[in-house]
């Protein structure tokens, strides 16, 4: 008997892939450049095809899917069928750049694969859990309703596999932790866990809310888009391409790798010192904030790239914390691994976590079949 389950992970110009045999990896990579010139396939379907045509498939159990936005309708793991991708594809609207590459690589795995389950996990359903007040912005609320206005957050999987992670670093029942876990990528979020519930989030309707990323700037004054219509005339669509790819570490320093711009910052330069400011500025103001939320922290855990492996940001994000019981060790912020790097005794733990959402989505999708068997 296999456990056999095979991961999708469909992005706007790449597609990852892991396969599993219960918690043991036996294949994995990513196609890259899909669509570009010169890339690894012409399409996502053209990567899908590739990527099964390489694989030992015998005794595959599933195929669990990276949707990134479920909007209100998912709110778990879902098993695939029409009706399903219908409504996905309605939900396009409110992630142009992600939801049809997802539906590319379900639509392909389903033509290849009919006989095998096939499962969308939405990066939006941890977030399902956030209460009204936390969801709704105050606009008018006809308008609102109308046109799906709301906080949906994003990054679940991996807040969802973190926090819980987090909880089995502390040996504790992952129903009894409050965790406030930082996913820092070249995107970034935050997000506040209650005992297992995600209570608030940084990102929005859109993953540009929130914290500032690699090329997107984060919150920001509506203000701005108007004075940049009026004003400068810019179009929509040249204000959409400003907030999203040329703002955040780009905007700032003229990179967007966390890397250049420590090497930067350590030489002297002035634009990547502000924009590490600005940058751990706002975590560190989003950590305050759900620490007043939550009540009581028991972790704060950093994951993702950034999180992962730049030790000067963890330091910096959360110096000034001390009086909240929030203190980073610097002789343990340094290393490898899913550790501690807070002093022994610390009122809250500081966490770093590699984050690994394939495997929480490989996961999703075996409890799915299992629950529908």
């Amino acid at each position: 008997m296999t456990d056999k389950v095979l991961v999708l992970n469909c992005g706007s110009s790449s597609v990852k892939y892991r396969l599993y045999d219960g918690d043991r990896v036996l294949d994995k990579g990513t196609v890259e450049r899909v669509g570009e010139a010169g890339g690894d396939a012409p399409d996502h379907a053209g990567a899908v095809r590739r990527i099964l045509a390489g694989l030992d498939l015998t005794g595959l159990t599933a195929v669990g899917h990276r949707v990134v936005h479920g909007g209100r309708r998912f709110t778990a793991p879902t098993l695939v069928d029409d009706a399903v991708l219908a409504a996905i594809t309605d939900l396009v609207p409110l992630a142009p750049l992600h939801n049809p590459a997802n539906l590319a690589g379900i639509a392909e795995a389903r033509a290849v694969l009919p006989e095998v389950p096939q499962v969308a996990v939405f990066d939006t359903a941890f977030h399902h859990t956030l209460p009204d007040s936390a969801a709704t912005y105050a606009i008018d609320r006809d308008v609102a309703q109308r046109y799906g206005i709301r906080r949906y957050g994003f990054h679940g999987t991996s807040h969802s596999y973190v926090s819980r992670r987090t909880a089995e670093l502390l040996d504790r029942p992952y129903a009894e932790v409050n965790t406030i876990t930082l996913h820092l990528g070249n995107g970034a979020s935050a997000c506040a866990v209650a005992q297992g519930r995600s209570v608030a989030t940084s990102m929005g309707m859109s993953p540009l809310e929130g914290l500032v990323m690699g090329t997107r700037s984060g919150d920001l004054d509506p203000t701005v888009v108007f004075h940049l219509r009026r004003e400068g005339g810019l179009g929509v669509d040249e204000i959409d391409d400003l907030l999203n790819h040329r703002s955040g570490l780009l905007g700032l320093s003229g990179v967007n790798d966390m890397r250049e711009v420590l090497s930067r910052r350590a030489a002297g330069d002035e634009a990547a010192t502000l924009a590490f400011d600005v940058y751990c500025r706002r975590i560190t103001g989003y950590v305050g904030a759900y620490y007043a939320l939550l009540g009581r922290v028991d972790a704060v855990t950093f994951t993702a790239g950034v999180g992962e492996h730049a030790a000067p940001v963890r330091a910096a994000a959360l110096a000034g914390l001390e009086r909240l019981g929030i203190t980073v060790d610097p002789e343990r912020n340094v290393g490898s691994g899913d550790r501690f790097i807070s002093p022994d005794g610390a009122e809250v733990a500081v966490c770093v976590v590699g984050t690994d959402e394939e495997r929480e989505i490989a996961r999703a999708a075996r409890a799915v079949v299992s629950a529908t068997a």
